[in-house]
């Protein structure tokens, strides 16, 4: 099997609206300019109230699997945007390399009511989405939420929940919450941060996913697969618990620095 080393860009807008069809709708302009589509949009009004994210998907200009090219990539789109953009710090660690532009004046001006915006460049078939875009038809209804699966399963037992850790390299919560949200939906679209902790130079960033379909080990196993990448640790199981790690190395000056998946079967299920 051949590797896939397009590049593809994604442009993740927090924007202060209404509600999630605003949100949407104030990112036209910026979708027509990138040529891009709306792959992704949620509340994120637990992090600042009345705050949605969407997230945009366009090819990126280059192909291949390296740091080089991955910062390539986001570089030349900073740069597409003007010269007050091209002075943002650039993180990498293969499959992804990105970005964050924490200025709400920069951000307004491409999107009314934008606050930041995180850039990422991710290898090919490494950030997965639908490619169903309502905008394309303003008139068409917005989707329904995935619900995901059952709380139960066809034997009337819990399933097993996936959690997500996130630690990030920043000084302020926020801009943990943020990037750790951009990597969660790509597991779930029910993530729900359940807690937080400073951890100096980091801020730890704990999500709960919701209820995964199979046994942890398996559960897992696919979520690695999801998110791509390697440097994953060996999968370790501890009785009704499975969990993985990935970190980067050296620990980057800003942005995501470990990753941590486990899943934990309901040990009432046993009784």
């Amino acid at each position: 099997m051949s590797e896939n080393t397009e590049l593809e860009l994604l442009i993740t807008v927090v924007v202060s609206a209404e509600d999630e069809r605003a949100a949407r709708d104030a990112c036209r302009g910026l979708v027509r300019r990138l040529d891009g589509r709306i792959v992704e949009s949620g509340d994120c009004s637990d992090e600042e109230p009345g705050c949605w994210s969407v997230t945009i998907s366009r090819p990126g200009d280059a192909s291949g699997t390296g740091p080089g090219a991955l910062s390539r990539a986001v570089r030349t789109f900073l740069r597409e945007l003007g010269p007050d953009y091209g002075r943002h710090r650039v993180s990498c660690e293969p499959p992804t390399a990105w970005t964050v532009v924490d200025n709400p004046e920069l951000v307004g001006d491409l999107v009314t009511g934008g606050e930041r915006m995180l850039v990422e460049a991710w290898t090919g078939g490494f950030a997965a989405f639908d490619s169903f875009d309502p905008l394309d038809d303003p008139d068409e209804p917005m989707p329904e939420p995935d619900p995901g699966p059952s709380e139960l399963d066809e034997h009337g037992r819990r399933r097993p929940r996936l959690a997500l850790l996130v630690d990030v390299v920043t000084e302020r919560r926020a801009g943990a919450e943020w990037p750790a949200r951009a990597l969660a939906s790509r597991l779930s679209r029910n993530a729900v941060i359940v807690d937080w902790a400073e951890r100096p130079p980091m801020v730890r960033v704990e999500l709960d996913l919701g209820p995964a379909i199979g046994e942890p080990p398996e559960i897992v196993t696919n979520a690695i697969a999801q998110l791509g990448g390697s440097g994953w640790s060996r999968l370790r199981v501890d009785g009704p618990r499975a969990m993985a790690r990935w970190s980067a190395a050296p620990t980057p000056p800003s942005g995501i620095a470990a990753i941590e998946l486990s899943a934990a079967a309901d040990t009432a299920n046993a009784d």
